[in-house]
Order: structure tokens, then C-alpha cells, then sequence
């Protein structure tokens, strides 16, 4: 095991030196970075999927492989949806991790898939597959559902597993078949979600299902170390869960033990030792499709993202000065999670906020899912999945849930953003609004020194999407500034992420 991972001289070249240049590296600095560090190797991928599995449970086991796996490229925890949009269990978040897009897209509720769009969002490896079916794919499954329904027969080979081998015929499957002419593998390990289900994360059974499981991704990582090939290759390995689990045992419901997932990741481009915030679930898929060379359209529609491209906004920068609660009861004591002071050439106007009120969500607040999700749940603030790491809500909700007086009113300014004049522009940010009257959330322009207009009215639920606004930019001006302004009172939310305006 350590002899595959230890090749850190190839993840520490130029790539990591952009990816560990601060939180602002460009984009175009990471892409330039993996393409140097990738340069003559052949792409591979292995994904290893570890039902059940929970990343605070894996730091606490006795699991010296995925340890090395984590020293050796980028962890990244993070949390998925609750119902309505789907349920924590393993048909949604399985459908969510090899399609590369969320519950709301392919449609998956339950763990028998009745209703699924996987017709308009194939599995991953189908993708690939249609892309470049030269490639070799192959897929084993403990949970035979996934070989048998949501991985299509475009993939070459599909095995489900017999239940009387289970955990162990599928890593000894995995092995045999990452030594032989493959590029794409997807292996799903079962044994964690039962030991969970039976026991729950606190248990030390739970601790030793981890280990046992931890025993199988290094045999299956060693059997890829030790391909006579592998110094000419490029492989990307990925590891990740569907959910996690209570402690007492099972899945399915809001908490936030039930709502985590992970990536571990690792491969040429990727630094060694980093821990992310900005990753989410529909990026496996994606990353894979990224790393073997097949180009992600448009058209698809896809959620996930590149892990390989690392593109933090500007709320971003704000998580290493992030404060504990103050009015908040719900919070853990000790979770760092919001602040008022904007980023760097953002503000936030409270002229007409109104007073007092819940510390926290006074006028607009930059905060994370764990904070926000953690003041009330069953409110479907769950539901805010496609904003990333850092983002800005308004919450009046929350804000009245102590004594105040006058109505929340406040406003995001962001910079001043480079335009055309004369031209069309786009504004794109990620959004989540959940409506009561009388409030009302407003995105306004104003184009150099001219005053705001309006360009988006929100008086009805929007759910979490990303809204694309064509712009006309007046002749003779050159810069555009987006206002978002919510009012309300005692009503609902509204959240706002990831802004830019191109040309």
C-alpha cells in the first residue's frame, strides 16, 4: 500500500504548488497545474464506494490505508439533502454519486430506483463508455441493485456480487480485475452500513467494520501499485460513502450523522494532505469523467464538478474567520460557522434592518451548511445543496426567534465586476429561496454610476438551482454591481452563492 501512495513527488510538483497557493488560486493556475503533473500518463480511474462509512469514524478506527490515502491527497467531508428532495438512503445517495447530479435531477427516492431518470442522467461509467467506448469499464457491486438497475449494459462488465461471498468476493473481484487491461472501476463495499445499522457509529463494531474494510481498499490499491504498467499511468483514486449513520443505528431521517458523505481523493494534480469544504457529492462522477478525457456538455446538465479544479469564490476566504454561536442553542458549543464582515470588496448594507433579534442572522450572514442546517431542522434548509463551502443567507426565520423590533431588510453588495458596454453579460449565482408574504428577495443591477434596477424578483419557493441572468449592459458603461436585497420578517430564507458576471 504505501509503496503506490508514496509517490508524492508526482502530486508535489507544479500542481500542488497552485493548489496550495492560498484559497484564491486561480482556476486557470490548477488547470495548468494538473495538465503539467498528468502530462504522458495514461488516465485510469478507481472509485470505491463504502456503504455507510462516515469520515470522523474513519479517523477514529484502526484504518492505516485510507490514513494513507488521506495523507496522500485531498479529504473532503461533506453533507447531502434530507426530504423532501430524497431521503438519506443508500438508492438516492448511490444515484447521486455515479450520475453526477442531485435526488431533484435523477429522481431517485427509495432504494428500489421506481421512477428513476436515469435514461436523461446515465451512470458515470455508461457515460464513458458512449464517450470513448475503447475504454474498458467494470463495475462490482455487494449491493447488487446498483450493478443490476442504475448501471446501464453499456458498461462491459457489471458483477453483482453473490451474498454468500458478500464484502469478501468483492474485493477479490476488484483485485483480479484492476490487474488486467481496465480503466474505469467502480467497487461497492457493503459491510460498514451493516455493522451501523446493527450496532451505529458510536459502537465498536462499527469501529471494526471499518477496519475490516480499510484491510479491502488496500488490497484493492495494492493490486493497482503493483500493475507492471503503473508507472506510465495516471490513476485517479476515489473513495466516498452514500451516508452516514446515527449512533444509536440506521439512516433515512435529518440528522446530521445520517447526512454525511466524503471524498478521499488521489492522483496526479491533486496536493497531498489537504482537507476541503468546497466538494460535494454529484463530483465523483464528474471527476472521473474529467480525469479519462471525456468532455462534460453542457447539455448533460450535470451538478458535480471537477475535483481536479478547485474554484472557491469569494464567501470562501471567510471560512478561517468563521465565530461560534451566540444566540443559537441548537449549534454545538464549539462549531465555528458564521460572521457579518464580508469578504473582501463585498459589504452588506443593514441601514433599514431592523434591532435585536437572533445574534446570528441579523441582516445577511456568511455561515456553512453544518451551522445553518444545525439552528432548525426539519425547516428544509437540507435542501440548500448546491451552494458550496462559504455562503451568504438571509434568514428571517431564525433572526425572529428572539426579541426584535422593526422588519429585516438588508442587502449584499458585490464589487464592481468588469463589463462590455453595449454588450450582453451573464450573471450566474447559486440560489435557494423558500417564500412567505410578505417578504420578498430582489437581485438588482447597477451599471457604473447609474441606480439599481431590478433584473430578478423572487415571490415564490425556488429550490436550489443556478440561476443564469442574460444582462444588457447600457453603452458607455464599464462595470456592473449586483445587489441581492431581502425583506421580510417572521418568514422563511433565502441563500446566494457563487456570483459572477461574465461576458
Amino acid at each position: 500500500m504505501s509503496q503506490g501512495i508514496s509517490r508524492r513527488a508526482v502530486l508535489l510538483g507544479a500542481a500542488a504548488v497552485a493548489a496550495t497557493a492560498g484559497p484564491l488560486a486561480s482556476a486557470t493556475q490548477a488547470a495548468a497545474a494538473e495538465r503539467a503533473a498528468r502530462a504522458a500518463k495514461t488516465p485510469k480511474v478507481l472509485v470505491i464506494g463504502l456503504d455507510g462509512a462516515m469520515i470522523r469514524r474513519i479517523k477514529d478506527a484502526d484504518a492505516p490505508n485510507l490514513d494513507a490515502l488521506m495523507a496522500a491527497g485531498v479529504t473532503a467531508p461533506s453533507s447531502i439533502y434530507t426530504n423532501p428532495m430524497a431521503p438519506t438512503l443508500s438508492g438516492p445517495g448511490w444515484a447521486t454519486l455515479i450520475t453526477g447530479v442531485w435526488p431533484d435531477k435523477h429522481k431517485v427516492v427509495n432504494n428500489e430506483f421506481t421512477g428513476n431518470a436515469f435514461a436523461a442522467y446515465p451512470d458515470f461509467l455508461t457515460r464513458i463508455e458512449t464517450a470513448r467506448p475503447a475504454l474498458k469499464t467494470y463495475a462490482v457491486c455487494s449491493w447488487n441493485p446498483l450493478t443490476d438497475q442504475v448501471f446501464s449494459a453499456k458498461v462491459d462488465e457489471r458483477v453483482s456480487t453473490p451474498s454468500a461471498e458478500y464484502d469478501t468476493g468483492t474485493t477479490s473481484r476488484a483485485v483480479a480485475k484492476v490487474k488486467t487491461d481496465v480503466d474505469a472501476v467502480f467497487v461497492h463495499l457493503d459491510n460498514v452500513d451493516h455493522a451501523g445499522h446493527d450496532h451505529g457509529n458510536a459502537s465498536q463494531e462499527y469501529l471494526d467494520a471499518l477496519h475490516g474494510v480499510d484491510t479491502q481498499v488496500g488490497q484493492i490499491v495494492a493490486a493497482v501499485t503493483s500493475r507492471a504498467t503503473y508507472g506510465n499511468e495516471d490513476w485517479l483514486i476515489m473513495i466516498t460513502a452514500d451516508h452516514g449513520h446515527t449512533a444509536t443505528g440506521g439512516h433515512g431521517g435529518d440528522s446530521w450523522d445520517e447526512r454525511q458523505t466524503f471524498l478521499i481523493a488521489t492522483g496526479a494534480g491533486l496536493p497531498a494532505g489537504v482537507t476541503r469544504y468546497d466538494v460535494k457529492m454529484p463530483d465523483v462522477a464528474v471527476s472521473a469523467l474529467h480525469h479519462l478525457g471525456v468532455t462534460v456538455s453542457p447539455s448533460w446538465n450535470l451538478d458535480g464538478r471537477p475535483v481536479q479544479q478547485s474554484a472557491p469564490d469569494a464567501f470562501d476566504a471567510l471560512r478561517g474567520s468563521l465565530q461560534k454561536r451566540v444566540d443559537e442553542t441548537g449549534i454545538g458549543a464549539d462549531v465555528l460557522g458564521f460572521t457579518h464582515v464580508a469578504p473582501s470588496g463585498w459589504s452588506v448594507d443593514n441601514t433599514k434592518m431592523g434591532t435585536g433579534g437572533i445574534t446570528e442572522w441579523r441582516g445577511w450572514s456568511f455561515t456553512t451548511d453544518e451551522f445553518w442546517t444545525k439552528a432548525e431542522k426539519g425547516q428544509q434548509r437540507e435542501l440548500n445543496v448546491r451552494a458550496r463551502n462559504v455562503f451568504a443567507v438571509c434568514d428571517g426565520d431564525e433572526w425572529t426567534d428572539k426579541t426584535f423590533t422593526g422588519t429585516f431588510d438588508s442587502t449584499l453588495v458585490s464589487p464592481k465586476f468588469t463589463v462590455t458596454p453595449g454588450q450582453a453579460a451573464t450573471l450566474s449565482y447559486t440560489t435557494y429561496y423558500r417564500h412567505e408574504a410578505p417578504q420578498k428577495a430582489e437581485v438588482l443591477v447597477a451599471y457604473g454610476n447609474a441606480a439599481p434596477v431590478a433584473v430578478k424578483t423572487y415571490t415564490a419557493d425556488t429550490s436550489s438551482r443556478v440561476e443564469k441572468l442574460t444582462l444588457q449592459v447600457p453603452a458607455g458603461a464599464t462595470t456592473a454591481q449586483v445587489r441581492f436585497r431581502y425583506t421580510g420578517g417572521n418568514n422563511w430564507y433565502w441563500t446566494i452563492d457563487g456570483v459572477t458576471i461574465t461576458a
